[in-house]
């Protein structure tokens, strides 16, 4: 099978910024911890047109605008119009509030916007309200599906994938594709901020979920992608037949975070620093930082990660690796896969 070559030592694919930590929910999962209200010491709407011209020299990567809710920034729209300005596709991930109305991701869309990002973490009104600790959550989430289908702004689904609702992936696949989505984001937990590692599935049950999705992916009408179980790749390699990239996309490797305060770290799980953008360019911290470095090398990872074959396409979640281990280079202890290396170790 041959292999599509793509190296991120230069230019992430993916950069994820946080531009405020204020939301008006309180999921149970928050890998931010959000609070009500801004910090003052966001980046300022001047200080985030210059991060955005950095992005932009950067190979023009995807672009997201998170949170906590980017809606509780006045000056969002003037983000986006800048950012797509410089050419940059602009997404947004808004938290399901009444912020949302038809007529600001008009206003979104009219500035240039490309994609909007909602949550559903179930196709059960009341346990997704659970998640997210708002009654009317769901229905909110619902009302911005309708909405941005109804201004023509591509609509993608984020799902958290926890013990609360492994069990109906198919259920909530069906529901992704009657809202028309073009893209279900499946997200797997990692126990940092308020996320509790009790509700996080294990390695059997995420092998067991990772080989579902494929089975959901040969019949859906939208692409789907998975964040933090980068051992997606292995099952899509090894039963779908198709060329894959020799690296993929991980921590640090072609995605790069930027937090509300500024700090460039390898992931919005991950919440080490390599440094702030505030004293350096984000250039220099993602090409040349110790941190960023030591995780774009495949060789340098440890336990089974370390020996696996798959170690450039996956590369293991570094994330889940340091939340649970506090080594950012430890096997990922939600990957069961044995290694071909392994397997001949025992068998001699």
């Amino acid at each position: 099978m041959s292999r599509v070559v793509a190296r991120y030592d230069e230019n992430p694919a993916v950069v994820i910024w946080e531009v405020t930590r204020a939301c008006g929910l309180a999921c149970v999962h928050c890998r931010a911890a959000a609070v009500p209200k801004r910090n003052p010491l966001e980046l300022s709407t001047e200080e985030s047109f210059r991060l955005i011209d950095d992005v932009a020299r950067m190979g023009r990567p995807l672009f997201v605008l998170t949170g906590g809710d980017p809606m509780e920034r006045e000056d969002l729209p003037a983000l986006v119009r800048h950012a797509v300005s410089r050419g940059l596709r602009t997404a947004l991930s808004p938290s399901a509030t009444d912020k949302v109305t038809r007529e600001r991701l008009n206003e979104l869309k009219t500035a240039g916007l490309h994609r909007v990002a909602v949550s559903l973490d179930s196709h059960v009104p009341e346990m997704h309200d659970a998640f997210r600790r708002v009654e009317g959550s769901y229905q909110r989430t619902m009302e911005i599906a309708r909405d941005a289908r109804a201004i023509g702004l591509p609509l993608q689904i984020g799902t958290t994938i926890t013990r609360l609702n492994a069990a109906t992936l198919e259920a909530m696949a069906k529901r992704v594709g009657e809202l028309g989505a073009i893209l279900w984001s499946v997200f797997f937990l990692v126990p940092t901020g308020r996320a509790d590692p009790q509700i996080m599935i294990d390695a059997d049950e995420c092998e067991n979920v990772l080989e579902r999705l494929f089975e959901i992916s040969r019949g859906a009408r939208f692409a789907i992608k998975t964040t933090e179980a980068p051992h997606y790749r292995r099952i899509v390699a090894k039963r779908s037949g198709r060329p894959m990239p020799s690296e993929g996309i991980n921590d640090a490797k072609g995605f790069v975070f930027i937090s509300h305060v500024g700090d460039v770290c390898p992931s919005g799980f991950l919440p080490l620093a390599a440094g702030n953008v505030r004293q350096n360019p984000l250039a220099v911290l993602y090409r040349r930082s110790d941190l960023f470095r030591s995780l774009r090398d495949p060789d340098r990872l440890k336990g089974n990660c370390g020996r696996c074959e798959h170690r450039r396409l996956c590369g293991g979640s570094r994330a889940r690796a340091y939340a649970m281990t506090g080594d950012i280079l430890a096997a990922d202890p939600l990957c069961r896969y044995v290694p071909e290396e392994a397997k001949e170790a025992v068998g001699s």
